[in-house]
């Protein structure tokens, strides 16, 4: 496949959202439209598109990659899945009806309510900073796929390929926001189902090989094992530690996070929200199946076609995750070329419109109040709002341009694992809301325990082999973030009034 023949196919992908855009926002591209989609989205459509923007372009690629990883991983990674749709159904019967009890825009508003003014801007704060680093660094590794095997060609700088893809996003989400986010993430998700589908159908032709040789193929494989009982102590892939982490993390980076519950709160009622959920957990599962079905059939069609890993440019090291786009644009036919861009793009596009547009959601209402009743109908309010889309996009760009920048994978990779641990706070925050009625806590002090508390984490574990005995963390290791930042909270605790027990 040519990179003029992807190039063709990213201008025509793009025109066809900016069609739906379009359509969907030329009758209200108003703030009510654009936060919540008028309460009015379909159940089922938001159930579907989720799918596109909890797997983002770096799980297209790397969650295949991972398969045949010199760590032995295989099939561990759902493991983690199994975890998530745990984490899901709690989130369902938990997290969603306080959300539609309090009518709530930005989910922080809870926080708020419960623990007061300083509580709710570190919480909102932390989701600003942990997605705008997430999420930048998921643009930024798929940007580096498509400079690699298209813009260098034309003598784009990576910086321009950055801008242009930030540009793109930014055009089509800053007039209907929610509200056309909900409709371009069921195309896009529809492209990313497809892919995964459709790349298993053209390997296992390449391999001559039906459906059910290509499952006996992959069961009798080297890649295959998905459940892990071995060492508990040491071992990253023990199945607890991947159970528990896969829930904890759910609850954090989904149920706690103004992203993926926004697209909730723009249901109707708490019953279609609720139904969104349990449908989308079971796709979610049955997709990340084939995500992993799809890495060891990519492996097994390595080995017999004696391609090897593809290495980075700088270190020279094997990178598994460009596996899957080395066969599909250089080994496989044109359709699988462009069914694999496809369900890339749709996969990483979907990821970011949906972050760009929490972001500006979660700063418009958290940070400058304009849900409340009193500003609703300033004058340029959809102006302002406008405004702060573009310093989001800018923001994610300057990210993208510092990780480059760095130029080092190590470094990159601590980073977005920093990121990651600031969501341990918001669930010791939540937990302690919900859990701990009789009290509220000294609300100035609470942003320096949830500055503490990553660090605290972090001390943790990169000594865990001495303080515990050997004991390695993997996911689980956000729910020691949250329980000292709950041990924090009740430290500076004090007895409830009868307003603040919520």
């Amino acid at each position: 496949m040519t990179p003029f023949a992807i190039l063709s196919l990213i201008v025509i992908y793009f025109g066809i959202l900016f069609l739906i855009s379009h359509f969907v926002s030329r009758k209200d591209s108003g703030n009510d439209a654009f936060f919540k989609a008028n309460k009015n989205s379909k159940w089922y459509l938001v159930a579907f598109g989720m799918i596109g923007t909890a797997l983002s372009g770096v799980t297209f690629i790397s969650v295949p990659g991972e398969v045949g990883s010199p760590n032995g991983e295989q099939f561990k990674y759902f493991q983690f899945v199994l975890g998530n749709a745990i984490g899901f159904v709690i989130i369902a019967k938990v997290l969603l009806p306080l959300y539609y009890r309090m009518n709530l825009t930005s989910i922080y508003g809870y926080i708020e309510h419960r623990l007061g003014v300083y509580s709710y801007k570190t919480a909102a704060t932390i989701f600003l900073i942990s997605r705008t680093i997430g999420s930048a660094f998921r643009l930024y590794l798929v940007v580096i796929v498509l400079q690699r095997f298209v813009f260098d060609f034309y003598g784009i700088p990576f910086a321009v390929t950055v801008l242009i893809s930030l540009a793109l996003i930014f055009a089509y989400t800053y007039r209907g926001g929610l509200k056309t986010i909900i409709i371009t993430d069921t195309l896009q998700t529809f492209f990313l189902v497809s892919s995964v589908f459709l790349t298993i159908f053209f390997i296992c032709r390449s391999l001559n090989l039906n459906v059910f040789e290509a499952f006996e193929a992959v069961k009798n494989s080297n890649y295959s094992k998905v459940f892990f009982f071995e060492d508990f102590v040491s071992s990253k892939f023990h199945f607890v530690k991947q159970i528990l982490g896969g829930i904890f993390v759910t609850i954090a980076m989904v149920g706690l996070d103004q992203d993926l519950m926004q697209k909730n709160l723009s249901c109707k009622n708490i019953g279609e929200a609720q139904k969104n959920m349990f449908t989308f957990t079971v796709i979610f599962v049955g997709i990340n199946l084939f995500f992993l079905s799809v890495g060891a059939l990519l492996y097994i069609y390595a080995a017999k076609n004696g391609i090897e890993v593809p290495t980075d440019l700088v270190t020279g090291k094997p990178r598994t995750d460009l596996l899957f786009p080395e066969i599909a644009f250089n080994h496989l036919t044109l359709i699988p070329s462009v069914i694999f861009l496809l369900g890339l793009t749709a996969a990483t596009f979907a990821t970011t419109d949906s972050a760009l547009t929490a972001l500006t959601t979660s700063f418009c209402v958290d940070f400058l109040g304009m849900d409340k009743t009193e500003n609703l109908n300033k004058p340029n309010v959809v102006r302002n709002r406008h405004l702060v889309h573009i310093a989001f996009s800018f923001l994610m760009f300057l990210v993208i341009i510092f990780f480059n920048a760095i130029n080092d994978s190590s470094v990159v990779g601590m980073i977005f694992r920093v990121a990651s641990y600031t969501y341990g706070p918001l669930l010791g925050l939540y937990c302690f809301g919900l859990f701990v009625k009789s009290k509220t806590v000294k609300d100035k002090f609470v942003p320096f325990i949830c500055l503490l508390s990553p660090a605290v984490t972090y001390f943790i574990s990169e000594n865990s082999k001495t303080i515990f005995g050997g004991y390695v963390f993997d996911n689980e290791l956000i729910i020691v973030n949250g329980l000292i930042t709950f041990i924090g909270l009740l430290l500076i605790s004090k007895d409830a009034t009868s307003e603040t027990r919520f």
